[in-house]
């Protein structure tokens, strides 16, 4: 089975709904395997099918699964704690982990066994009728049971729903593989019966790596798809007042994503224009996609690559010019700093009863005393007429 595609445009649903689909059908999935695989068994027994027994502990593992899936449906929707700050949705992809190593697990049993009956195949007995029937129903009920499970997966888009959905449909097929054995063994060629069980064996350990080796991907901050980061990235790219969009990650938390971006803006706005920009880029994101939270990093867009990385600090800047202006109170004027283009721009506007100050002597003072390029401009801000 080919990893589900992340779809970006996917309508946001409440975790409410997501959690009782996920509960729903796993109830329902749950109850159809515990009736499967005991039939299965006891019919495989009685019937004296390798083939049988080998889908009724396929069947038997789909009910662990269902209890696994249950398991995190509880746990994966709890809010955000103080150990887990951005919440528990990564309990999806451990669940997801954990049914995959289960089936490694069962495909090991069964293909220990069915290889023991090949290399015995002269003592494998003649398989009743009854297996045949078992297998036809067996490969309906699962059928079915994958249709409705993938429905509803993909109506509240759950990766892990989705990850059991198709866990029926390898119960199917392997039906199907079972059901050919049991015929064939009825037909006078008794080694495909444990035939079959070796096939199922492999068809659930390929399920199983699969599983497994996707979660552990998703637990090690797998990105999102290409087209899907694409989307994202346009979006905060369309958002008023952003510039440009660089450094966006994106890594799975469950079903969900988080992202970080940089984004660029006109290099002289306000601070708070600036989180203005910002906040409505992330409302973008979050109205539009399956995304957990955006973390946004504002840059003034620049002309030239910064090559001062150790310009002072405002700090730095204010003491010196306190020093230059000992006239001025500090309610006589605001001061405003731009880290451009490897420069430092300094902006001094002074109030209406500032005294008045001498310019050039405050730009020598400066260039003296600061080791970077610096540009000063200096004005009086006038009375309301």
């Amino acid at each position: 089975m080919q990893r589900p595609d992340y779809p970006a445009d996917t309508p946001r649903l409440t975790e409410n709904t997501r959690q009782a689909v996920a509960a729903r059908t796993s109830w329902v999935s749950a109850w159809v395997n515990i009736v499967l695989s005991a039939a299965q068994i006891v019919m495989g027994v009685f019937a004296h099918s390798q083939g049988l027994i080998a889908d009724g502990l396929h069947s038997l593992s789909d009910l662990i699964a269902d209890f696994v899936v249950l398991l995190a449906n509880k746990h994966s929707h709890k809010a955000a704690d103080e150990d887990h700050q951005y919440g528990h949705a990564r309990f999806e992809n451990a669940a997801s982990l954990a049914l995959g190593v289960i089936l490694l697990i069962v495909a090991a049993g069964m293909l220990w066994g069915a290889v023991g009956k090949i290399q015995n195949h002269e003592n494998i007995a003649r398989v009743h009728a009854t297996a045949l029937w078992v297998a036809v129903i067996a490969i309906v009920a699962k059928e079915s049971l994958f249709r409705y499970m993938l429905r509803e997966a993909k109506r509240v888009n759950s990766s892990m729903l989705i990850a059991n959905a198709w866990h029926a449909r390898s119960d199917a097929a392997s039906s199907v593989v079972v059901l050919i054995g049991v015929a064939g063994n009825l037909a006078g060629f008794p080694v495909l019966d444990p035939l079959a069980a070796l096939i199922v064996a492999f068809v659930v350990g390929r399920m199983g790596w699969s599983f497994s080796w996707d979660a552990l991907n998703d637990l090690m901050d797998r990105a999102l798809p290409v087209d899907d980061v694409r989307k994202i990235q346009d979006a905060l790219r369309s958002t008023p007042g952003v510039l440009d969009v660089h450094d966006l990650r994106t890594r799975k938390m469950g079903d969900m994503a988080l992202v970080d971006a940089h984004l660029e803006v006109a290099p002289r706005i306000s601070v708070s224009e600036g989180h203005h920009v910002a906040v409505r880029a992330r409302q973008a994101v979050l109205a539009h996609f399956p995304v957990l939270d955006v973390q946004i990093h504002i840059d003034p867009r620049e002309t030239v690559a910064s090559t001062a990385p150790d310009l002072p600090s405002r700090e730095q800047v204010l003491d010196l010019l306190t020093s230059a202006l000992p006239e001025l109170g500090a309610q006589q004027w605001d001061i405003t700093l731009h880290y451009l283009d490897g420069r430092l721009n300094i902006a001094v506007q002074l109030e209406p009863a500032a005294p008045a100050i001498n310019d050039f002597a405050v730009r020598a003072f400066l260039s003296a005393r600061l080791a970077v390029p610096v540009d000063l401009s200096i004005w009086r801000r006038e009375l309301p007429a």
